[in-house]
């Protein structure tokens, strides 16, 4: 008998109590964070967690500069999607687009003054916010193993994933 309520239809019946319990826990804090994450960048901030998503990804580039298909990949997120994402902040003048100057097929996303000092805002409260709901939760050998744990997950992803490796991003 599973400690765990798992339905003989649910895809988790295949996974032993120990998968269960860890991967119920990754995604219960996993979806949650993301909502409240979220939720604090539009009340404190009037943005969403995709724009900062986005503003963190261009900053982390020395030129702040990335093409749609690489914004894409470092985020995690399907190129469509990106595109049209990208197009409303520019429509917002916290990004640029233009063709790009080394491939005529691909879009660079530029960003922008305004950009950068929005970043710059929202980060110290945002950052304040994930260190009170999740950072001071662990202990310093908690943090050390988690970010060993995830780092091995990560590999495993770009390994056996679809999404190539970013770009000059380990």
């Amino acid at each position: 008998m599973s400690d765990y309520d798992v339905s003989s239809e649910s895809p988790y019946a295949f996974l032993d109590d120990r998968e269960v319990r860890a991967w119920y826990a990754y995604m219960k804090v996993h979806l949650r964070l993301r909502y409240e994450m979220n939720r604090q960048l539009r009340a404190d901030h009037g943005i969403s967690l995709a724009d900062y998503d986005v503003l963190v990804a261009l900053v982390s580039d020395e030129h702040g500069t990335l093409t749609v298909s690489d914004l894409a990949t470092r985020i995690g997120a399907e190129r469509s999607r990106v595109s049209h994402h990208v197009q409303r902040m520019a429509g917002r003048d916290l990004l640029e687009m233009r063709p790009s100057s080394t491939d005529r097929r691909a879009t660079d996303v530029v960003l922008t003054n305004a950009g950068r000092r929005l970043l710059a805002d929202v980060s110290p409260s945002h950052i304040a916010f994930v260190r009170s709901v999740f950072l001071d939760t662990l202990t310093p050998g908690q943090l050390d193993q988690m970010a060993e744990s995830f780092e091995g997950v990560y590999e495993r992803l770009i390994a056996k994933g679809t999404l190539p490796r970013p770009a000059d991003h380990p």
